[in-house]
């Protein structure tokens, strides 16, 4: 009996030892929560009310993160980058209203990740092969300056779109899908500028895409306007690379290549119609140039209406009317 007991005390003094611990973790838990702060204060913004409510009701607050980033590239009217300029010589307007730039950097080398996309549509079959050549030839020379965080991934799109290589470095895997492309079918190249802006708006750093094609689209589900919003609310600079093999108007999808320039110009890149296959390496050595000479500037959207999805228009101003400058044209609201 008196081993049941000792057995019974020594059972209820290690159960008071575990609720006493249990207790401690808990208040250490609690402690810890109470001292958590955000992982970036300074993209952290205070509590702002927003505008008054009829008396009676209760004010709202809301918390200002959407720190809206702008990709500006700027050149003379000899069509040479400038690099060095400064915040005061440019002016941000979000529909219409003046805004001030809170950041700005030149040159930047924040991290890219573009998206190569290329035509593999039946009228691109013959010389499929000139395009596949200048892809290899500018993915080293991407890849060997900048941010070693730099990304590349291959799509190819006819009436579908097909990512050949996900985000990476390994010229050896863009090498091998490269190789493997044929030409067939129609082309549905908004579809394949919609479905590779999704796969651009999660990454870190710069979104750019570079489409390779013959300007026309002839199946896609998606319109332009669809392509276009894609891209904008994955914050995507376009650069379209337009190869025609016909001089002649009467052989070219004129409303197609019209339609990738809007893209780029709304998306703050530029269109390049190399003259003949052989210079498509002298359209991506001015893509790649571009890249590493852009300004980042940023503002904090005030005195604009706020609203869930809305598109804000935006306008860059520079101080010396003779520059040129490429800029996106707006942007969604989350």
């Amino acid at each position: 009996m008196t081993g049941c007991w000792q057995t019974h005390t020594r059972m209820k003094r290690a159960n008071a030892a575990m609720l006493r611990i249990a207790a401690a973790l808990l208040a250490a838990a609690a402690l810890a929560w109470s001292q958590f702060k955000p992982a970036n204060p300074e993209q952290q913004r205070p509590l702002e009310p927003l505008p008054q409510k009829a008396p009676g009701q209760q004010p709202t607050f809301a918390i200002k993160v959407n720190l809206v980033r702008l990709l500006v590239s700027v050149r003379d009217v000899s069509g040479a980058v400038v690099t060095n300029l400064n915040k005061e010589d440019f002016r941000v307007f979000d529909s219409g209203v003046a805004q001030d730039i809170t950041v700005f950097e030149r040159n930047t080398s924040l991290p890219l990740s573009v998206a190569i996309l290329i035509d593999t549509s039946g009228s691109t079959e013959k010389d499929l092969h000139f395009e596949e050549d200048s892809v290899l030839r500018f993915l080293p020379a991407f890849l060997g300056a900048g941010n070693p965080a730099d990304a590349f991934a291959l799509f190819s799109f006819n009436w579908r779109t097909n990512l050949e290589v996900d985000y990476s470095r390994s010229q050896k895997r863009a090498e091998r899908a490269l190789h493997a492309l044929h030409g067939e079918g129609g082309t549905s190249m908004y579809d394949a500028v919609y479905l590779v802006s999704d796969t651009l708006s999660d990454r870190d750093g710069r979104h750019v895409m570079v489409l390779v094609t013959d300007g026309g689209d002839t199946t896609s589900y998606k319109k332009y306007q669809d392509a276009l919003a894609a891209a904008q609310r994955a914050d995507v600079v376009m650069y379209p690379i337009v190869v025609v093999p016909i001089a002649n108007d009467a052989g070219r999808n004129t409303g197609g290549e019209h339609a990738l320039a809007t893209l780029a110009e709304s998306t703050g890149g530029r269109i390049f119609y190399p003259d003949g296959f052989e210079r498509l390496d002298d359209a991506f050595r001015q893509i790649i140039q571009e890249l590493r000479t852009q300004y980042v500037l940023g503002f904090y959207p005030k005195n604009v209406q706020e609203e869930p999805r809305r598109f804000h228009p935006i306008s860059v101003q520079l101080q010396n009317p003779t520059l040129k400058l490429s800029a996106r044209s707006g942007y969604y609201e989350p």
